[in-house]
């Protein structure tokens, strides 16, 4: 049974608000991850902050499961469900690891509060400790971006290469991008009939994937989230960054302005590679997942 329970009710501590709201959640995000493969296990990672909640995928053959392993980290607000159309195509050639957030809803379980990023930096990498990886090709999408390339910054050693999927941590996020999340929110609410045309207009899949759909809105009820906040780098942090980065982001990407990134990015970071994937928003992993899963393989191939 997970643990439910933080200590004293620290207010600075990410918890359920009830049991009953919490098995009602996790029933919803299984029927996201019944979307995408099985994983080969779970595992319960002790680090200072929390338990964090692992999933394992890989690959059958014994070539590609001695390859560098990918470690994934999803967005705000969500769990390592959010990964199912990517998990078959990246575990067929390398062991994977999708992790829930400490802080966020999911399966993990906070103890401590998290809100510094050298506090997630450092959570991060006892959970990679615990896991007994020692050279990982990290993706974060969005937020996971964020504490992907927070990592890069404050704990890298164990980093082969990173890869960010739309991320934050490059600009500070806007008025039009809380706005989108908040249409977005609002538009789960709307007939089905109207959601497939909001869903095209908004750029949101979650509004015409009823799994994920059921999942947002009970995750908003039943969860009270607590992590740092996704503060942008600074240019001198930037181009301190030494491990291999892969920047991905949508062309219509209301959380950053991709032009100007794929201009920024490789003249602060000594290597980075920008690319910008077109007729997509803010989720290009989701909108085109072939397309994304190949280049993110090809990058991870390229250096081990």
């Amino acid at each position: 049974m997970p643990e439910t329970k933080t200590r004293d009710r620290d207010p600075a501590v990410g918890r359920y608000v009830n049991e009953a709201l919490r098995d009602r959640y996790f029933a919803a995000c299984d029927a996201v991850y019944a979307l995408g493969p099985a994983p080969q296990g779970e595992l319960a990672v002790a680090t200072r902050f929390g338990t964090t909640h692992v999933y394992r995928y890989g690959p059958a053959g014994p070539d590609a499961a001695a390859r560098t392993p990918v470690v994934l980290v999803h967005g705000a607000g969500g769990n390592s469900s959010q990964w199912y159309p990517n998990i078959a195509a990246l575990s067929a050639e390398r062991p994977v690891y999708a992790v829930d957030t400490v802080g966020d809803p999911g399966r993990s379980v906070q103890h401590e509060p998290i809100h510094q990023p050298e506090r997630a930096a450092q959570w991060l990498d006892e959970t990679l400790d615990g896991l007994g990886l020692d050279r990982v090709h990290l993706v974060g999408a969005s937020y996971g971006g964020w504490l992907a390339l927070n990592q890069a910054l404050h704990r890298p050693g164990r980093l082969a290469s990173v890869t960010l999927l739309d991320p934050g941590g490059l600009e500070k996020v806007g008025v039009r991008f809380f706005g989108w999340v908040f249409l977005s929110l609002l538009a789960t609410f709307a007939p089905k009939a109207l959601r497939p045309r909001l869903a095209a207009w908004l750029e949101q899949p979650v509004l015409v994937v009823p799994e994920l759909r059921t999942m947002v809105r009970l995750g908003v009820r039943a969860y009270r989230i607590r992590r740092p906040a996704p503060l942008p780098l600074t240019e001198p942090e930037l181009r301190s960054i030494r491990t291999p980065l892969y920047v991905l982001l949508g062309k219509r990407s209301l959380l950053v302005h991709p032009e100007r990134q794929r201009e920024r990015v490789p003249r602060l970071v000594p290597g980075a590679r920008v690319e910008i994937i077109a007729d997509t928003g803010h989720g290009p992993q989701i909108d085109h997942a072939t397309q994304v899963n190949s280049r993110m393989l090809s990058f991870m191939n390229d250096i081990n």
